[in-house]
């Protein structure tokens, strides 16, 4: 049995389910939604690599690597891709990343509900001790977002990946502890139910 198991998520916002290969097209259509893929900083795939995208995180679920997710609005258009990563089921551990969404839902209620979402499931389903969350120095707006879900910093890995222009990446790594989940879900809920 692989661990997590699929699972979809359903919110007022947004969902998620299990991503497939029939996701491709709208997935392409949605990285060409602003051009999120020309971000030097991270990896969007573009519009014609998205099927090969879907198939490499599938190959890493596969392996026990990945657990990636396909997301949607509230009207049901598919608007991006996030998973679970770096699993560790025996902690248990899991990262979220690998989270890009179309320019036209950033900065929405979709990004907060999708973590919402992904942060009850991993602390009150899959029982983990934190939620790790990565991103690159250069991605202000990513790392912003992050503390705003109420994750601390747990420090800055130098040199630790090449960007995708080859240059070196130094990652902050950001956690939220399941003593901490408490207060950040009623943050969260808070952030989602307030007027806008």
């Amino acid at each position: 049995m692989s661990w997590p198991e699929d699972v979809t998520l359903r919110g007022r916002h947004a969902s998620l389910e299990p991503l497939a290969p029939e996701h491709a097209e709208a997935l392409a259509q949605a990285s060409a939604d602003g051009e999120v893929w020309r971000l030097w900083y991270t990896r969007v795939p573009k519009p014609e690599e998205v099927p090969a995208e879907i198939e490499r995180r599938l190959q890493l679920k596969a392996s026990g690597m990945m657990h990636p997710f396909a997301v949607r609005d509230a009207a049901g258009r598919l608007v991006g891709m996030t998973t679970y990563c770096n699993i560790d089921a025996v902690s248990p551990r899991v990262e979220i990343g690998y989270t890009w969404y179309a320019k036209s839902v950033q900065r929405t209620a979709l990004n907060t509900e999708c973590k919402l979402m992904l942060l009850r499931h991993a602390f009150e389903t899959l029982g983990c001790i934190a939620v790790e969350f990565r991103t690159n120095q250069f991605n202000y707006a990513s790392r912003r977002a992050i503390e705003r879900l109420g994750a601390k910093l747990d420090g800055v890995l130098r040199a630790h990946s090449k960007n995708p222009d080859g240059s070196l990446r130094d990652t902050y790594v950001f956690s939220i502890t399941a003593a901490e989940w408490p207060a950040v879900r009623t943050h969260l809920t808070w952030q989602l139910e307030r007027p806008r």
